[in-house]
């Protein structure tokens, strides 16, 4: 809590002057150089760079201003004029240092030298380039020897397709397949649950689908805050009379109306856009429940229809000829009971099916999710029944129609695509090893909670970071700090500074990069690299500022000399080569993954990019039956760890405030929900507020109710009534990471359930 801190209840729509106003006050703040501005207008578009922050599409013909307002942030965050050279390490230790919030470290400014922390002084040190490959080199193959394995590689979502390439080589040539990335954290519940329901990992959406769609259905995704691009197309899907049914615990004004910030009409009159036609705020973690309902409504609209003669309302013959497993998943919808539904999903019958009914009377529908469905111990179950319900009317392979997953960090789909996996069945092993004569390892690696329990258990002895601030963004993060620091040896490869870096092991290294944004001048020349959307298509990115300081150097070159320093030469594995011309890097990316990208770099002149194939939107069915198959349904109860009867027990959702992406906080306010000045708060609804006996700021301590002897607290947060559904609650990510067991996430895929959380609350002081 600071002097600063007021609470302000925002009624304005999305974007409109709020956004611009922002965005500006953020630039002067920042003391962003004239080059900051001028990127704005190179950013999502042909010939410039792809957003560091969001993966939303980029179109082939874009907007003047190709950026949101997060998009906007994430630039002048980047090309800041601030420095955070060697001095500064030598006057602070990092001890102090772990006492700074996240903000005001990532806010000092650009790291500029590779450094290494010096444990006798407790501060980071300057070394050379050289020092630092030859000093991690040393330390990863003393680990070799003892055990491959206790090596985790981790990599962040904004790591290009070329580097993404190469740090997969260098790990499975290390002798493991420890590809943790950022796709364990949010949507590894989607690739997990695809796979088995449509047979590919990835939605079948493209940005002409929103031209062509008649209804759109949004489930668990805040799309002000987390995508806002997508507003242009949602709102000229209004435009032409599209509804939008949304399901959403929290009233998002990204949701509710909007304002486009490059429409003189709207910005100089009352105009607005009204986003969501029907708004279900439905109980945290009852997705399943709602969802059901929906097919439940539909199947029963169906049977009446067929019992009257009347025209049906499934896709009778797509189900008939493209589906498999309709008839058990038809009957486990009737025999689910309305009440059951209603108490689960917290929406009543008659939402559910006036929800339904807007599907039915739909010919093409677009299916929306984020994290609000894959953050779930249920959370493959939810992504399967976004799908049971699009086949029900057919609308997967068909123009306008599909399934859409909105990722977030800017190419953690990609780099997933070309092999940052820590599954071997999904990366391209056998051409690893006809490309570069190894025996690549075939053992499955360690997921982000893996990897977490392996250090939690002395079995992990070193971390690689490919970016990312890992540490804080996973789970159970007070007990996951202490352990961090039995770590034998932390590397880390980043921009700024942050609580990753300050949680080391006994050997640390700090070793910054150039951004994306800045231009990468290699012996080959400027450098392009290449990133994947959310929609899977393939753009081309280059830098258009100059870097931050010399010393810099290229992701790429930085994994090429860890690579060096610790492996045996292979020469088959050209490192030099594809530093110094990032296009032999795409030429064997082309040679691993022909399917998806022959002729690599011809094909990156195209405008808009170029799609991976997707055999779904043909109607092609890549799984075991052949047929796309209804699945992942039966069991309405969401939360296995939810306790029974647990009047005290609420269900608490991390959410991010519209000045932060991932956990990079911009600023301690929080515009759209009326925040400002801390995150230090709890998000109630009012009778819970009045049935708990707490008072609108009160702080509380909230803990987890958990079956372990672990206990889990945050202390301190100020009660604010918000308008939530009753039972549920909400606060901060990563401030309530330490409530989240490892222990707590999806069944399937791992995926952290930081959606519905079980707490109770304990009043520790009155209000101010």
């Amino acid at each position: 809590m600071t002097d600063k801190t007021h609470f302000d209840p925002y009624t304005h729509a999305a974007g409109g002057w709020g956004s611009l106003k922002a965005v500006g006050s953020y630039l002067l703040r920042e003391r962003i150089p004239i080059a900051g501005p001028l990127a704005l207008w190179k950013q999502n578009k042909p010939g410039g760079f792809a957003c560091v922050s969001c993966a939303w599409a980029k179109p082939e013909h874009p907007h003047p201003a190709e950026f949101c307002e997060n998009g906007a942030k994430a630039t002048a965050w980047e090309l800041t004029a601030k420095r955070l050279p060697a001095a500064f390490f030598e006057e602070h230790a990092v001890t102090e240092l772990l006492g700074w919030a996240d903000h005001d470290l990532e806010a000092g400014g650009r790291l500029t030298v590779p450094m290494k922390w010096d444990a006798e002084s407790d501060h980071y040190l300057e070394v050379s380039w050289a020092q630092a490959f030859e000093g991690i080199g040393a330390e990863l193959k003393a680990l070799h020897a003892q055990d491959p394995s206790s090596v985790v590689f981790y990599a962040s979502g904004r790591a290009s397709l070329e580097t993404s390439y190469m740090y997969q080589l260098l790990a499975r040539l290390y002798g493991n397949n420890n590809l943790p990335d950022s796709s364990n954290m949010c949507h590894e519940s989607t690739s997990v649950a695809l796979p088995e329901t449509i047979g590919v990992p990835v939605g079948t959406v493209h940005l002409d689908d929103f031209e062509q769609c008649d209804a759109i259905f949004i489930f668990g995704q805040n799309t002000g805050v987390s995508s806002p691009r997508m507003l242009h197309q949602l709102q000229d899907a209004r435009r032409r009379g599209v509804p939008i049914v949304t399901f959403n615990p929290l009233r998002e004004r990204g949701l509710v109306e909007f304002v486009n910030p490059q429409s003189p009409t709207e910005m100089l009159t009352p105009a607005h856009t009204q986003v969501s036609t029907q708004y279900l705020q439905l109980k945290n973690g009852g997705d399943l429940a709602a969802l059901s309902g929906l097919c439940k409504a539909l199947i029963e609209a169906d049977d009446r229809a067929r019992a009257e003669g009347g025209t049906r309302v499934l896709d009778a013959a797509f189900i008939a000829e493209h589906t498999q497993g309709f008839e058990a998943f038809a009957a486990s919808m009737r025999q689910t009971g309305w009440a059951l539904i209603e108490a689960e999903s917290g929406l009543s019958r008659e939402a559910l099916e006036t929800a339904a009914a807007t599907f039915a009377n739909a010919r093409a529908v677009i299916g929306i999710y984020g994290m609000g469905l894959t953050q779930h111990r249920k959370g493959v179950e939810n992504v399967q029944m976004v799908s049971n319900l699009l086949l029900l009317g057919g609308h997967i392979g068909r123009p306008g129609a599909g399934i859409c997953p909105v990722r977030g960090h800017s190419n953690v789909q990609g780099q997933r695509t070309v092999g940052i996996t820590e599954k071997p069945e999904l990366a391209p092993l056998d051409k690893l090893a006809e490309l570069y004569g190894f025996e690549p390892p075939r053992e499955t690696g360690l997921t982000t909670v893996e990897a977490c329990e392996g250090v939690l258990a002395g079995r992990v002895r070193a971390f690689v970071g490919l970016g990312g601030n890992f540490v804080r963004a996973v789970p159970d993060t007070d007990r996951i700090e202490p352990a961090w620091r039995q770590l034998r040896l932390t590397v880390h490869v980043a921009t700024k500074l942050n609580r990753s870096h300050l949680v080391h092991g006994e050997v640390s290294y700090l070793l910054p990069c150039l951004g994306r944004i800045e231009i990468d001048r290699q012996a080959g020349g400027e450098q392009t690299v290449t990133m994947e959307d959310s929609t899977g298509v393939m753009h081309a990115s280059k830098g258009v500022a100059q870097p931050a300081a010399d010393t810099l150097l290229s992701e790429p070159a930085i994994v090429a000399g860890i690579a060096k320093a610790t492996l045996a030469h292979n020469p088959r594995v050209p490192w030099d080569g594809w530093v110094a011309d990032y296009a032999l890097v795409r030429d064997h990316i082309a040679e691993a993954l022909p399917e998806i990208f022959h002729d690599f770099n011809e094909r990156l002149a195209a405008p808009g990019g170029f799609p991976r194939p997707l055999a779904a939107r043909e109607r092609v069915w890549k799984t075991p039956t052949g047929k796309a198959n209804f699945k992942g349904f039966g069991n309405l109860h969401a939360d296995p760890d939810m306790p029974e009867g647990g009047a005290d027990v609420l269900r608490l959702m991390t959410l991010r405030s519209d000045d932060q992406f991932n956990t990079t906080i911009y600023s301690l306010d929080d515009r759209f929900r009326g925040i400002y000045g801390t995150r230090r708060v709890l998000l109630m609804n009012r009778d819970d507020m009045e049935r708990l006996g707490v008072c609108e700021g009160d702080r509380v301590d909230v803990a987890t109710v958990t079956v372990d002897d672990h206990p889990r607290a945050v202390h301190g947060l100020r009660v604010t009534p918000f308008d939530i559904p009753p039972g549920c609650a909400a606060g901060y990510y990563p401030e309530c990471n330490p409530l989240i067991p490892l222990s707590h996430h999806a069944e399937k895929s791992q995926v952290p359930a930081a959606k519905a959380i079980p707490v109770r609350l304990r009043a520790t002081r009155a209000p101010d």
